[in-house]
């Protein structure tokens, strides 16, 4: 009985973890594709990611630290941009049980990702 219900903690567990979510050269769609400036862009992101809890932080030109904490989880991200594309790649966690030897996280941190690349592509939109 014990073997079973450790098992089945273990199945539990390992339910949690995904393979970790990054995007790659997501292409940048504004209304105003010709005249799209790379602080246009820059703003856009920090808006997207403020909007949804992230502290954005502008490390350099083209370039956007995120970092997002609930609780005692925290997920750190690096979103390398221009005025074609960007992209948002995991850097740093806390209590998400990140897993490096197989690239896995706690799968809530992939639908935070999905969500803050959502927020770009619309306030990307809106410019």
């Amino acid at each position: 009985m014990l073997f079973i219900a450790a098992l089945a903690t273990l199945a539990f567990v390992g339910c949690t973890a995904a393979p970790i979510y990054n995007v790659e050269s997501n292409s940048v769609v504004s209304n105003n594709e010709t005249n799209t400036s790379l602080k246009d862009v820059e703003k856009a992101i920090i808006r997207a990611g403020a909007g949804l809890g992230w502290v954005m932080k502008k490390v350099e030109d083209g370039k956007i630290q995120g970092v997002l904490t609930l609780r005692k989880h925290v997920a750190v991200v690096v979103i390398n941009y221009n005025t074609k594309a960007y992209s948002i790649q995991y850097q740093d966690s806390t209590a998400l049980d990140f897993n490096p030897a197989e690239n896995t996280i706690h799968k809530n941190y992939n639908t935070w990702i999905q969500n803050l690349n959502k927020a770009i592509q619309v306030q990307l939109s809106m410019l």
